[in-house]
């Protein structure tokens, strides 16, 4: 926000010099970020006025001027320029004078001519023609009028003014105005602010009910839509005060009605358009939502496409512009134009931001609205334009205004407690001095009540604390006394979803694992090399609005891409044996098209080859389910419905019935499409179940006391049921002393009939109250043979 000292202390008597003022008016909050002149580093150019001009007496391009600057003695200066004549008063840039761009000036032969200076056009001095139209395209700058000679240009043309840069923050949309600044400083200073007194004369005929009528369609998006007529308009350049205000705050002069709009918008805050009456289809203004892929072309001449989440001005037939970013080419105020339509309106913050960012527009408007714009703000805007209108002599004002506002924003109460606010600063502030901190910044005190009225240009007063911020930063963040910070300390801590990452983090090291990270962004082809069907639900992703590019351009839905794009990586740079693990998130989508935030699951990933096998990934899914404590829980069961894995070496992981994942040898196919050229093997788990299902309490058991008897039988089964199936019938069977079942082989050759399979079991049984008799067992033993008969039709083998 670039503020003008001259333009600040019209409406707040600022003594001070810049240095000192920047220091104050930081301390109280209004960050400074620069200050620069408005004229920049021209140094040494002043009024001169050409006496004689004679012609160059060894160029023909060339004339030599007689010039009196003011110096006691008159200048030789050759010049080019064509558009010199005797006696005008031109700026003359002396020996060792600095231009606006740096460029320094020195006495020179030209042409075996001694030049002892140059004259200067307007660019040089660092302004263009829309400062001065009165400057020639090519050429040097005349003064219109005699000027008195040997005076500083700068002073001349009044060039010479301090521009500040401010940093303000979002929550105070009041400050990024120059009347915001003055109110700040008036505030600093403890001295009056100004307010422009504003009245409007109304010249024209008729009334504005008889030119234009609004209506607003979506009151959410815009809170108060104002507007006010000008007739008989005359476009012209605006007065040149008008113009070095604009320039001097950054912004480029047009023309008057142009520069009325932007003058309003710097000095209140409060953006404003202008429409030609004569554009406005049926002479009626409708705030809507823009129709979905409806086309606007915008002032600056680019077609953009809109959509319906965007709000639009518009007349009975087309959109005239887009509500808070800009207008629209086709109802642009044209030389001719006879009537023209203010348009001072309030709208929607976010969604104004989003809009600009949609179409890739962001103009100074769109910057001010997305802020949060005061809504009474609107009409007092409108009607300074208005009175600027009549200043200005480009119009007659026609009476009557156009106010839309169906619900008033009012000011609130807040209250407050002086002894509170003294032990929240640290400091022993009266009362008296509170009330008048306040007052200053315009909040209406109710001493009594200890109560304050917030006016609605200040959204950021919402608690007690604000108002604390407040009586610190005009009491003086330097007159509050250092004190030691007081309160209880607390002791953070992971919680318990942490310490499980961490620990199956530690286990995975533990069993020789290197930890990778890969990226949540996955390319729409990966599932096509994953085998992943068509139809699959993993195939609904959230797709990024604003990708690196193709390859990163989903949010994934599946975790061991990126595992698999690393094992591939270490295979061909010829690492014998790779083993890698990964905790990370999985993002799926509740509903296509997305409407709300996926679900995400985190999910570790483990990916190895070479030297470990099926095995050796079994062990560490099952060790980790043991330091989880739920290893007696876990059942692992044949998986063969997973495209990406093989269909026979695959298990699925439950926990009490939970499904919690998969592991075991990535499908041939997967393998190859990732150009991994030996057998690879992936285990999936969901770090939700893992959580939700793992005990880390360690329950203590005694040594048995009695001792354990063991039977071993062996039993022919057919090829195709596996060995959980027949420990779990031993189990189901086994009676109240069983306390182990363990496989100790496993035989198929010449001896056994094809199609079938020999398993042998070691079954343990123990009591914790006395030694058991073979009686004890043999009921059991009976049960479990009987049970693999008939369930499994196993056949008893007695060698």
């Amino acid at each position: 926000m670039d503020v003008p000292m001259s333009w600040l202390k019209e409406y707040a008597d600022v003594t001070t010099s810049v240095k000192a003022f920047i220091e104050d008016i930081t301390l109280t909050g209004s960050k400074v970020e620069g200050v620069t002149k408005l004229c920049g580093n021209v140094q040494k150019i002043v009024t001169g006025q050409i006496k004689k001009i004679e012609q160059h007496p060894d160029a023909d391009k060339l004339v030599v001027c007689t010039v009196d600057a003011g110096q006691g003695s008159d200048l030789i200066i050759v010049t080019a320029a064509k558009n010199v004549t005797e006696g005008a008063y031109v700026p003359v840039a002396l020996n060792g004078a600095v231009l606006a761009d740096g460029a320094e000036i020195h006495t020179n032969s030209l042409r075996g001519v001694e030049s002892q200076g140059m004259f200067c056009s307007v660019e040089e001095l660092g302004c263009d023609r829309h400062d001065f139209p009165e400057a020639p395209e090519n050429g040097i700058y005349i003064f219109p009028e005699a000027v008195e000679l040997g005076q500083d240009v700068a002073d001349v043309l009044d060039l010479k003014d301090d521009v500040v840069e401010y940093e303000i923050t979002s929550n105070r949309p009041d400050c990024f105005s120059i009347l915001g600044i003055a109110r700040e400083a008036a505030a600093t200073y403890d001295i009056p602010f100004r307010y422009p007194e504003i009245t409007v004369k109304e010249t024209a005929s008729g009334k504005i009910e008889d030119l234009i009528s609004v209506e607003i369609q979506n009151a959410e998006l815009c809170p108060r839509y104002v507007a006010r007529a000008v007739k008989n308009v005359k476009i012209a350049p605006s007065p040149r005060w008008m113009r070095k205000r604009l320039r001097a705050a950054g912004v480029r002069p047009v023309n008057n009605i142009v520069d009325i709009t932007n003058y309003v918008m710097l000095e209140m805050g409060q953006p404003m358009h202008a429409f030609d009456i004569e554009t406005i289809k049926d002479r009626k203004i409708i705030v809507r939502n823009a129709e979905e892929g409806e086309m606007i072309t915008t002032l600056d001449g680019v077609e953009r496409k809109l959509d319906s989440s965007m709000l639009v001005i518009a007349d009975t037939e087309k959109a005239v512009a887009v509500a808070g970013v800009m207008g629209g080419e086709n109802s642009m105020i044209s030389e001719d134009a006879e009537a023209i339509l203010f348009e001072s309106a309030n709208f929607n913050g976010p969604n104004v931001r989003i809009t600009a960012k949609k179409i890739g527009l962001r103009t100074d408007a769109s910057s001010k609205f997305e802020k949060g714009i005061d809504p009474n703000l609107a009409l007092e805007a409108v009607n300074r334009a208005a009175q600027l209108v009549e200043m200005l002599g480009c119009g007659e004002v026609v009476p009557g205004v156009v106010d839309n506002y169906p619900n008033q924003r009012e000011p609130w109460e807040l209250s407050y407690s002086p002894a509170w606010m003294n032990k929240f600063l640290g400091t022993d502030i009266s009362e008296e001095e509170m009330q008048h901190i306040f007052e200053k910044i315009e909040l209406k005190v109710d001493p009594v009540q200890h109560k304050v009225t917030v006016p609605t240009f200040r959204p950021d007063l919402e608690a007690q604390a604000d108002l604390a911020e407040e009586i610190a930063r005009f009491y003086g963040y330097d007159k509050i006394e250092a004190t030691l910070a007081s309160g209880t300390p607390t002791v953070g801590k992971k919680t318990y979803a942490q310490n499980i990452t961490t620990l199956v983090k530690d286990t995975m090291v533990a069993e020789g694992l290197c930890e990778a990270m890969t990226y949540s962004f996955e390319s729409p082809k990966v599932f096509d090399k994953m085998l992943i069907p068509a139809d699959s639900e993993l195939r609904n992703t959230v797709t990024i609005s604003n990708p690196l590019g193709e390859d990163f351009s989903v949010m994934r839905t599946v975790s061991f891409n990126g595992i698999l794009n690393s094992l591939s990586t270490n295979y061909n740079r010829r690492n014998e044996s790779a083993g890698l693990f990964e905790v990370a998130k999985v993002y799926l989508p509740k509903a296509i098209p997305v409407t709300e935030l996926p679900d995400e699951v985190p999910t570790l990933t483990i990916g190895m080859y070479g030297k470990m096998d099926f095995y050796d990934l079994k062990g560490v899914v099952e060790h980790l389910m043991s330091v989880l404590g739920i290893g007696q829980r876990a059942e692992y069961t044949t998986e063969t419905a997973l495209p990406w894995m093989h269909p026979g070496r695959t298990a699925a992981v439950t926990i009490d019935g939970k499904a919690a994942g998969y592991f075991g040898e990535v499908h041939p196919t997967v393998a190859k499409n990732y150009e991994i050229g030996t057998k690879a093997y992936l285990a999936v788990l969901n770090m939700n179940i893992l959580t939700e299902e793992s005990n880390l309490v360690n329950v203590y058991h005694p040594l048995p006391k009695f001792p354990a008897i063991t039977r071993d039988i062996a039993m022919l089964v057919k090829e195709n049921i596996t060995v959980k199936e027949i420990a779990d019938e031993i189990r189901k069977n086994g009676g109240v002393y069983l306390e182990e079942v363990k496989l100790f082989d496993v035989y198929q050759g010449e001896q056994i009939e094809k199609g079938y399979k020999s398993v042998a079991y070691s079954i343990s049984f123990r009591s914790a109250e006395r030694t058991l008799a073979d009686t004890d067992v043999a009921q059991a033993m009976e049960a479990i043979l009987n049970g693999l008969s008939q369930k499994l039709d196993a056949q008893l083998r007695d060698k």
